[in-house]
C-alpha cells in the first residue's frame, strides 16, 4: 500500500510527540513534513528518524490548513494520509484505510477509530456542525463494528483521495485554525462524496505536545475558535446569519468574561474575552489567515 499513499504532517514545536508518529509509519512510505516555524527540535527528530522526508520550512506559522495545503501540493500518489504529529498509527491502520478506499470508490475521505493514551475511545466522527447541539453524542461514543458512512471525520488523522481533492480544492486558506476539517468535510459531501469511518483502522491520539500553554496560546486558540465558527456560518448560511451569530457570541462571551473577572477566575475570563474579540473581528471583516490576500484563491 505504501507506494499509493503519501503521509503529510504539520509540525509546530511537536518534538515531544512526533517521534512516536514517525516510528509508527512504514519505513518506505513517502513522508512530507510542513513545519510552521518550530523553535524546538522537531525537525532534528524528523531528520534523524526519516532522513528521506521532504521538509517544507515556513518562516512563520501559517496555521493548519494553509500548511497542509502546501504539503498536499507536493503529493504525487493516489492517496494522502494527513496525520497530526501527536498521532500513533497501529499496525495495519493505513492498509485498512486504503482497503476501504478501494471498496468505497465514491467516498473521498476515510478516518480511523481514535483512542487516547489510556486506550479509551475518543470521539473522531460526528454529524455536521449544525446538528450537534440537538443530536447529542450518544450514538457517537461507541465504535461501530464495521465501516460507517458519517457526516464529519476528525482532521487529526484521515486518508483523502487526491483526484477528488484536486477538483474540490485543498483547505480553505482563509481559515487559520479550527473548523478547517468541518469545512473540508462539508465541501466533499456537497461535491457528492461520502466520508467513511473505518473501524478496522485504529490510531492513538495523544492530544498535545505541539503547544506551550500560556496566555498568548490561550488567546490565539479561543480567538480563532470563535473567528472560524463565525466564518463557517457566513460561508454556508450567508452574511446575515454570520453577523447575527457573531454579534450574539460577542455579547455573550463579553458578559461571561466580565463575570469571570469579577469572581477572579482569570483564566476563564481571558478565554471568554478572546472568544468575544474573535467573534467581533469576524463580524467586522478582520482576516485570520496569515497568507497575503494575493495568495488567497
Amino acid at each position: 500500500m505504501a507506494a499509493r499513499t503519501t503521509v503529510v504532517t504539520i509540525t509546530h514545536n511537536g518534538g515531544l510527540v512526533i517521534g512516536g508518529l514517525l516510528k509508527s509509519l512504514p519505513k518506505d512510505i513517502p513522508l512530507i513534513v510542513v513545519d510552521n516555524a518550530s523553535t524546538d527540535d522537531s525537525l532534528d527528530i524528523v531528520s534523524e528518524i526519516r532522513p528521506d522526508a521532504l521538509i517544507i520550512r515556513n518562516s512563520k506559522g501559517l496555521g493548519y490548513g494553509a500548511a497542509a495545503s502546501q504539503g498536499l501540493a507536493k503529493v504525487s500518489t493516489e492517496f494522502t494520509l494527513l496525520a497530526n504529529p501527536d498521532a500513533v498509527m497501529a499496525e495495519g491502520a493505513i492498509d485498512a484505510l486504503v482497503d476501504a478506499a478501494d471498496t468505497y470508490r465514491e467516498a473521498a475521505m476515510f478516518g480511523p477509530i481514535h483512542k487516547d493514551a489510556n486506550g479509551d475511545l475518543e470521539l473522531s466522527h460526528d454529524v455536521e456542525l449544525w446538528k450537534r447541539r440537538s443530536h447529542g453524542k450518544l450514538a457517537y461514543e461507541c465504535a461501530p463494528e464495521g465501516p460507517a458512512c458519517v457526516e464529519f471525520l476528525s482532521g487529526a488523522v484521515n486518508l483523502v483521495r487526491m483526484n477528488v481533492l484536486s477538483k474540490v480544492g485543498f483547505y480553505d486558506p482563509e481559515i487559520y485554525l479550527y473548523f478547517e476539517d468541518d469545512d473540508m468535510c462539508m465541501r466533499l459531501r456537497k461535491a457528492g462524496h461520502s466520508l467513511i469511518l473505518v473501524s478496522a483502522s485504529v490510531v492513538t491520539h495523544l492530544n498535545g505536545g505541539s503547544v506551550r500553554p500560556n496566555r498568548a496560546y490561550y488567546w490565539e486558540k479561543f480567538w480563532n475558535i470563535a473567528w472560524s465558527r463565525i466564518y463557517f456560518e457566513t460561508k454556508y448560511k450567508g452574511r446575515l446569519a454570520g453577523a447575527y451569530l457573531g454579534v450574539t457570541y460577542c455579547a455573550r462571551f463579553a458578559g461571561k468574561a466580565l463575570l469571570h473577572g469579577l469572581t477572579l477566575q482569570r483564566k476563564k475570563g481571558w478565554r471568554d474575552l478572546a472568544r468575544s474579540a474573535g467573534s467581533l473581528a469576524a463580524v467586522i471583516g478582520v482576516r485570520a489567515s496569515k497568507l497575503p490576500p494575493a495568495n488567497i484563491r
